[in-house]
């Protein structure tokens, strides 16, 4: 079950509970690492935003869906999510994915390589 720390305005998530969300129609996993980083392989479908470029991009994040933010450990992810509440985006819309895209791909979950989507 997500959870938030006293603070947060996001909910952190496992990869377990991320897969049960994943494939909705209302959820958009958003990668905020670097582009070498991003092209070594991702979570099939994310939109890539690095975390430096989220506030100028805020536009790109639709408000309308659940955001699942990923990054290698957690921490810029989570700093994503920060950047865009203080943007306005719903908080109750915001998920930190903790374990990282390492896990993600080792666990055998959908993955993309180089720039494909």
């Amino acid at each position: 079950m997500p959870r938030q720390e006293a603070g947060e305005p996001y909910y952190r998530v496992t990869l377990d509970e991320v897969m049960e969300i994943y494939d909705a129609d209302d959820t958009v996993v958003v990668d905020v690492r670097r582009p070498d980083e991003y092209e070594g392989g991702h979570v099939k479908g994310a939109l890539h935003i690095p975390v430096d470029d989220v506030l100028a991009r805020i536009q790109e994040l639709p408000e309308d869906k659940r955001l699942l933010f990923i990054c290698a450990a957690g921490v810029r992810s989570g700093l994503a999510c920060e950047m865009a509440s203080a943007m306005g985006l719903d908080s109750e819309n915001l998920f930190n994915i903790e374990a990282g895209t390492g896990p993600w791909i080792d666990r055998g979950f959908p993955t993309s390589h180089g720039t494909d989507v």
